[in-house]
């Protein structure tokens, strides 16, 4: 029997030949990452509860504050502090206010076969270069800043195959939202969420960066897609090193919890309601309903990146957003942010009357 992607990066990360669905694996650990949201705590149990205060791979913990930038009040300021004196003091990588925890890791660390742990949920945004990516609470994130090694259990997969292509004004967000929409917001509890089929060679970086990112919304252990040449120009432009034999692909004879097909050029553009994100209809039903906009958003680590930028200043280019509504908008990096400024895009949003925000989440 044959191996889907995220049972080859666990068996190779456990230095086994082979793992099946169900078992418990211990695996080394490539990547380590955590936010202001949550470090204060996963440093006072590494303070008050280690006995043997070592961190196993100081250069691969990364620190990234980017949920309260800039500090909002001296409480955040406080816990943003003591994050960045602990991070020096170990020698770890430290980003402070360059972008969201996710995008940053994608852009500067993360290569297709490794594992990341995360004190942050949606980590399973690394499966968007064909790694496996998790989020952890803050207890298992010391034991393996301690060790190098964490525990898992290899999870089931369910296989999404992809076919056509999305018809003018439907995205990658779509998509997921119609799927999470179908099997619910626990319809994946604990699996894998893998990503394939005829279409998916034409999915953009960012497309895939999306998906895998809100798959944790149906309760997935991660998301994945099989690296292949959008992956590998991905990395050359982030002038990143990688192993072309952890560029993993599942076997045709591999077994998955169930099967799924959807079409693109089915899709029409979604919308989610309150309160909750399964709450799912089509942009198209939901107009009927003529519900008023208060605000709207464009950021956070399921979007803000330059591909998005640029339909929504498509979209914005000599218009003005509605005295009624607040616009708000926060590149998901950097580096996002100046490719934003080079093509102009910043001057449009602007123009229209949005506000445009520092990278954070």
């Amino acid at each position: 029997m044959g191996m889907t992607i995220s049972e080859k990066i666990l068996a190779h990360a456990a230095y086994k030949d082979a793992v099946k669905a169900g078992e418990i694996v211990t695996v080394d650990v490539d990547w380590l990452m955590t936010t202001d949201a949550t470090t204060h705590v996963s440093i006072d149990i590494f303070e008050h509860k280690v006995k043997n205060k070592r961190i196993a791979n100081p250069k691969k913990t990364v620190f990234i504050l980017d949920h309260n930038v800039p500090s909002e009040q001296v409480k955040t300021t406080q816990v943003q502090n003591k994050m960045r004196a602990f991070a020096r003091k170990h020698g770890m990588p430290l980003h402070d206010g360059e972008g969201i925890c996710h995008q940053l890791l994608l852009e500067k660390y993360v290569s297709p076969g490794n594992i990341v742990l995360a004190a942050d949920s949606h980590t399973c945004t690394m499966g968007a270069v064909g790694a496996f990516g998790t989020g952890v609470g803050s207890t298992d994130f010391v034991a393996a800043m301690v060790t190098g090694q964490t525990w898992l259990m290899v999870p089931k997969t369910l296989k999404f195959n992809l076919t056509n292509t999305f018809p003018a004004g439907v995205y990658a967000r779509d998509l997921i939202l119609k799927i999470v929409g179908d099997i619910k917001s626990d319809g994946a509890t604990y699996m894998a969420m893998e990503f394939g089929g005829p279409t998916i060679k034409n999915l953009t970086m960012d497309d895939r960066i999306v998906l895998c990112n809100l798959t944790v919304e149906a309760g997935a252990k991660n998301g994945i897609i099989a690296p292949d040449e959008v992956t590998e120009a991905f990395l050359q432009k982030q002038s990143r090193s990688y192993d072309k034999a952890l560029f993993f692909q599942s076997d045709p004879d591999c077994q998955y919890e169930q099967e799924y097909t959807y079409d693109l050029s089915a899709l029409e553009p979604a919308v989610t309601a309150p309160h909750f994100v399964d709450n799912y209809d089509t942009a198209s039903n939901k107009e009927k309903e003529n519900i008023l906009i208060n605000q709207g958003f464009i950021g956070a680590c399921s979007n803000g990146r330059i591909e998005e930028l640029r339909v929504a200043a498509q979209i914005l280019k000599g218009k003005k957003v509605t005295p009624t509504v607040r616009l708000l908008i926060s590149p998901a990096s950097q580096s996002v942010y100046l490719q934003a400024v080079r093509e102009g895009l910043l001057e449009i949003f602007l123009d229209s009357g949005a506000t445009v925000l520092n990278p954070n989440c």
